[in-house]
């Protein structure tokens, strides 16, 4: 009979394995960065959990921190212009187009680590 209390869940459903390295860890960094629009600081948690784990996992899994870190990156900066430029009330707009921007960029994060791929691009801007 086999000691159940040493063997690995089935379906690889180790609760531990969502906060080490892995593509598991990637889709919750980029569920953290979704849920930022409901708790602003939870993103924090994402980035550090991305800065940590990067290096750590292999090139397929870095490629998604390194998505994730520019990603927090890049819409914290368009964030403080879209801040900056709400006095002249085009800044509502691109608060828009950023968290569209920030949604999509998770969702393809999502879809490609639940899928064990790699992002393309991790270096780009765009989507």
């Amino acid at each position: 009979m086999s000691d159940l209390n040493n063997t690995p869940q089935a379906g690889g459903n180790d609760p531990e394995s969502y906060t080490t390295p892995g593509m598991k860890n990637a889709t919750l960094n980029y569920t953290l960065y979704l849920l930022g629009f409901l708790i602003p600081l939870i993103p924090i948690v994402g980035l550090v959990f991305a800065y940590m784990s990067r290096g750590k996992a292999g090139e397929d899994v870095d490629s998604h921190y390194t998505y994730q870190i520019r990603t927090f990156w890049i819409g914290l900066v368009a964030s403080l212009i879209s801040f900056a430029l709400i006095f002249v009330l085009i800044g509502f707009l691109l608060f828009f187009v950023i968290a569209i921007w920030m949604v999509i960029r998770c969702v393809k994060g999502i879809m490609a680590s639940s899928n064990n791929k790699p992002i393309d691009d991790p270096q780009t801007y765009l989507i």
